[in-house]
């Protein structure tokens, strides 16, 4: 049963990963390549390639290509810190640019009297929240496109700079050069565009569902509160000492991380118990342990 489980699991996570980057790449496909909006990364070099150079390849296979020689180079560099989610990915990100653009033409499905029926600022936001989806969906299952985070550990290993930093400096160059593609600084804009709006998706779909949060109780209740939270909700509380700083008073402080959906339910019993009550609620970046996120190095 364990053993079924797992392959289970696994299965699923590799069916998320390969909706995750057919999104991703339609999005390039059907609304930024036609409008000749260029985003980050590999897929960005990609359209550089395609439309400024002149080079008669697809976007998948110069993507294939281009994915291959950084992931020779990760491999010599690196050693074999990437593993079978990085290669499938490479694979089947250039596989899926070849389907949406020499396969399936779908940058005509929205063709209106021989032009894009959205203007390049739709385009843009439509382009960018559709990749932050479908790359967040990826990233979700532990998946990834390979691309510019290959650069980004390799110059990190020798330089002290974080991966993240070297990311968004190479998205913004080459987005910048896509002003020679067509000598427009809109498009240059609109790619900035796709930028901001793929990362707010991104991180709205990898931390949206995982929001949890700090509630700090000040109550002349709070054993009360904490046992009816233990019980009702299943959450565990802790019970700290502190002392009014007015009156000098011994006063038990008590704490409770909860999840987003919970967050309702533990305010309704501490107004329930103690509508006077004062709480603190925050916003937490990141619960890691039991009946929460295990930590991942």
């Amino acid at each position: 049963m364990h053993i079924f489980q797992k392959k289970s699991k696994l299965i699923l996570s590799y069916v998320v990963i390969t909706f995750g980057i057919a999104v991703y790449t339609f999005a390039w496909s059907a609304f930024m390549l036609p409008a000749e909006i260029v985003g980050g990364g590999v897929s960005g070099i990609s359209s550089v390639l395609n439309i400024a150079a002149g080079i008669p390849l697809p976007i998948g296979v110069l993507n294939f290509i281009i994915n291959g020689i950084l992931l020779a180079i990760g491999f010599k560099v690196l050693g074999s810190k990437f593993g079978a989610n990085t290669i499938y990915g490479i694979v089947m990100s250039s596989l899926f640019f070849i389907l949406w653009q020499q396969g399936l033409h779908v940058e005509r499905l929205f063709l209106k009297e021989g032009s894009m029926a959205f203007d390049p600022f739709m385009c843009a936001i439509i382009g960018g929240a559709l990749c932050g989806g479908g790359i967040g969906l990826t990233f979700s299952m532990g998946g990834n496109s390979g691309g510019t985070d290959i650069i980004a550990l390799i110059l990190s290993k020798f330089y002290n700079i974080s991966p993240g930093k070297v990311i968004m400096y190479l998205d913004i160059f080459i987005i910048g050069s896509s002003y020679f593609v067509s000598h427009e600084i809109t498009n240059v804009v609109y790619g900035y565009i796709v930028m901001v709006t793929m990362t707010y998706v991104l991180d709205m779909v990898l931390d949206g569902n995982k929001q949890s949060y700090q509630i700090m109780v000040f109550s002349s209740r709070n054993k009360e509160i904490g046992d009816a939270i233990t019980r009702e909700i299943g959450r565990g509380v802790t019970l700290l000492d502190g002392e009014g700083g007015f009156s000098h008073q011994p006063q038990k402080v008590l704490i409770v991380m909860a999840h987003k959906t919970d967050k309702p339910n533990v305010m309704q019993v501490i107004h329930r118990i103690d509508d006077n009550a004062f709480v603190s609620v925050s916003k937490t970046q990141g619960v890691y342990g039991r009946n929460f996120e295990k930590i991942k190095l």
